[in-house]
């Protein structure tokens, strides 16, 4: 073996080790960047499975905006609370939900766009229209916008949309 080479294969062997421990420390810090934000969407769910419409609030901006699977737009946490009981206390009293993280995509180290799978188990009835599938389970894509401010997420948007099954 020559010696340009030898060098060739060691710079390769080299260029892949930096490589590998680059991505390695990339994917890490990414982790570590999701934890806190998994956990507030886990929270979410505990606490509208539990029916508590003020504690589902907790980690909104205070002017938060969002949009529901009905299409009303609200303003700010407290709007966002008052609904959210109102459900639980009505059509979606007893129900319980399930959250499946699709994707975080950081647009900046400190904003987020969180897109979730969002099932809903137990539902009877919907107002406004919405037919109910005959498992009972509906289905919504909820996108919901994170923003850090002095070390702390915030939900700033939260937008659900009605997924419709194709027969």
């Amino acid at each position: 073996m020559t010696k340009e080479v030898h060098m060739s294969q060691s710079f390769r062997m080299a260029f892949l080790i930096f490589l590998a421990i680059f991505v390695g420390d990339a994917l890490a810090q990414e982790g570590t960047a999701e934890a806190p934000i998994r956990a507030i969407v886990a929270d979410q769910v505990v606490a509208r499975n539990a029916g508590d419409g003020q504690a589902f609030a907790r980690h909104l901006a205070p002017d938060a905006s969002f949009t529901n699977v009905f299409g009303m737009v609200m303003y700010g946490a407290p709007a966002f609370a008052k609904r959210n009981a109102d459900i639980l206390s009505s059509f979606y009293k007893g129900t319980t939900r399930q959250h499946v993280i699709r994707r975080i995509r950081f647009v900046t180290p400190d904003v987020a766009i969180v897109d979730i799978d969002n099932e809903i188990r137990g539902v009877e009835a919907m107002p406004g229209g919405m037919v109910v599938p005959s498992d009972g389970v509906v289905k919504t894509q909820l996108m919901e916008v994170f923003v850090r401010r002095v070390g702390r997420w915030w939900v700033e948007a939260f937008h659900n949309v009605d997924v419709k099954s194709v027969k």
